[in-house]
């Protein structure tokens, strides 16, 4: 007769593998009704766990889960290189996955983290909080999210003050003469998308700047969205004088085109940027950006993960950002 194996008796209760696993192993972070199911399903079925694994998946592994959105955008690489070392120092590893903006993504990541017994988990989450992140924040592991929140998800959290930064850089412009101005949006599915969308269109109300809506271009926090943003603002029968992009990728998008039409950044055009990353100043002129720290977001993230592993109480923190002017903005231009 064939062995049953865990997968068997994952398949009857009708939850992951990884679930199961941590289930039959004592991991606390399952949920009642997993351990039910699991608990019912192994029984029908006869399954006896290895009582020496099982013994050792109780212990503690001094491992963090860190999921961010896409690894190849500055911001959030600078975050994961942060919480690595802050990690290291305090003796713990990282494991780390990308989203990629995808909440698929995020879910396969994130049951392979599960799978591996982290402590706890960093995470940029992505949606709603549906999924297998709803089934994680059930579980009782310690998770921090990081750059971004869920709405009515009570998760300790560090992120910034994106309402300052997208005010103080639409107050620039205005001081600069600029009455009409483009915006390349983030994905409305994020909370730092939203935020700063509706900080944007206050300071465009707020300033009685041009509310055209064309001048709204809704992207994903890539640079191809970035890119066709600069495209559709640069043909409309008005362009704007200046354009400001939600985040670093979709910055880089917007320098492209600019680069493909010898558009003068600073002269015909008035840029702004998301993130104070070193190839921005590298830019010519100089890119004007709306700076935060991420640094200091990794090294929050790790000594809040830190302190629900010892059940101490957290916090959540919104650190300040600030518009560092440099030679990418400068007077609008004169229209006929």
């Amino acid at each position: 007769m064939q062995s049953v194996t865990i997968r068997d008796v994952a398949a009857l209760a009708g939850v992951s593998t990884a679930t199961a696993s941590r289930v039959l192993s004592g991991h606390p972070a399952t949920s009642p009704d997993a351990r039910r199911k699991v608990a019912d399903a192994a029984t029908e079925l006869g399954f006896r766990p290895n009582a020496q694994a099982r013994s050792l998946r109780m212990t503690r592994t001094d491992t963090i889960g860190v999921l961010v959105s896409d690894v190849r955008n500055p911001f959030f690489a600078e975050i994961a290189h942060t919480v690595a070392q802050s990690a290291k120092d305090a003796g713990m590893a990282t494991l780390l996955c990308d989203a990629n903006e995808s909440i698929d993504q995020q879910d396969r990541s994130l049951d392979l983290l599960l799978s591996q017994r982290v402590d706890g988990m960093i995470v940029t989450p992505q949606g709603d909080g549906s999924g297998s992140l709803r089934q994680i924040l059930t579980l009782g592991l310690p998770v921090v999210f990081v750059d971004r929140t869920i709405d009515g998800v009570d998760v300790p959290s560090v992120t910034s003050d994106n309402r300052t930064g997208i005010e103080d850089a639409v107050r620039h412009l205005v001081d600069l003469g600029h009455r009409r101005i483009g915006y390349v949006a983030g994905p409305q599915e994020t909370s730092t998308g939203r935020e700063r969308l509706a900080a944007f269109r206050d300071a465009v109300a707020r300033h009685e700047l041009d509310d055209d809506p064309a001048l709204v271009y809704q992207g994903d926090f890539q640079a191809a969205s970035g890119a066709a943003g600069g495209r559709a603002l640069l043909d409309l029968p008005e362009p704007p004088t200046a354009v400001l992009a939600a985040d670093s990728l979709m910055t880089f998008g917007l320098l492209m085109v600019c680069q493909e039409r010898a558009v003068r950044i600073g002269t015909d055009l008035s840029v702004i940027g998301y993130d104070d990353i070193d190839a921005f100043r590298l830019v010519d002129p100089p890119l004007t950006v709306i700076a935060h720290d991420p640094g200091r977001m990794g090294t929050l993230a790790v000594e809040m993960i830190r302190a629900l592993l010892a059940g101490q109480p957290v916090a959540s923190a919104v650190l300040a950002t600030s518009l560092v002017e440099r030679g990418s903005t400068g007077p609008a231009r004169r229209t006929a």
